[in-house]
């Protein structure tokens, strides 16, 4: 059974939709067999696999809203590239539309859960809002990934998302665990960064991983052409840093 990760933080510009895509990309780069879930209703995880949003014939809202089979919605690609379960615009009426649904917070897992045989990793993009799509993520997931910007409001909110996932926790996944903070945007030679890093190896020891994120226009390019950065540029000093943790966290689980 394939592993589920969720890479989530409700605070925006952390680099959450970059890591889950360049996650995805190198854990298939591994030989693993990798899908990315798009939860989060801007679809930016799906623009950056070369996805248009108006391309897909059936996306993550019709599994989750419109009783669509996962199966039928996932994109697949070829060998050394992770499938695709898209998200459009579409998916931003949905926290509305779970409200009055049966089993509302289980949608994602049910959905996954159909598919999770065929894959060895699972990476889900989340939304940057702790809500229903949110909660969905988390209760799909084996695992929450947590990119954290080394900046000066860095720990700002999270203790909200550590809240959620306590309450998960004690509810409706009681196996939750954290995966991991992941330090991104990294620049070593700034004091702020190195304070910052130093702050959140206190706050979660043994939870951060060694792998750090630099901060690289690269990374920030590839989106725009429909590319996740091993395509874009193999070669780049993001590439190698997701490659890093890819094997980091294939050695982890173990």
């Amino acid at each position: 059974m394939g592993r589920i990760i969720a890479v989530a933080n409700q605070k925006g510009g952390v680099g959450k939709t970059t890591t889950a895509v360049n996650l995805a990309a190198a854990l298939s780069l591994c030989g693993k067999k990798t899908l990315l879930a798009d939860i989060d209703p801007q679809g930016h995880a799906t623009v950056s696999c070369g996805v248009g949003k108006k391309d897909p014939a059936a996306t993550v809202y019709d599994v989750l809203i419109g009783g669509a089979k996962t199966s039928d919605a996932i994109v697949r690609t070829p060998d050394g590239k992770p499938d695709l379960l898209p998200a459009t615009v579409d998916l931003a009426g949905a926290e509305l539309e779970l409200a009055g649904l049966e089993k509302r917070e289980a949608r994602l897992r049910d959905a996954l859960n159909l598919v999770r045989g065929d894959y060895d990793y699972i990476v889900i993009d989340s939304p940057p809002a702790l809500g229903l799509l949110n909660l969905n993520g988390l209760v799909a997931a084996d695992s929450v990934l947590v990119p954290l910007q080394t900046e000066f409001f860095a720990l700002d909110g999270l203790s909200q998302l550590m809240a959620t996932i306590r309450l998960v926790r004690r509810g409706a996944n009681p196996s939750l665990e954290l995966e991991g903070v992941l330090l991104t945007m990294y620049n070593s030679q700034l004091n702020l960064t190195n304070q910052v890093a130093a702050e959140v190896k206190k706050f979660f020891p043994r939870k951060v991983f060694r792998t750090v994120i630099p901060r690289t226009v690269r990374l920030s390019e590839a989106p725009g052409f429909g590319k996740n950065i091993f395509e874009y540029d193999r070669n780049s000093k993001g590439a190698a840093a997701y490659m890093e943790l890819a094997r980091e966290i294939i050695t982890n689980n173990r």
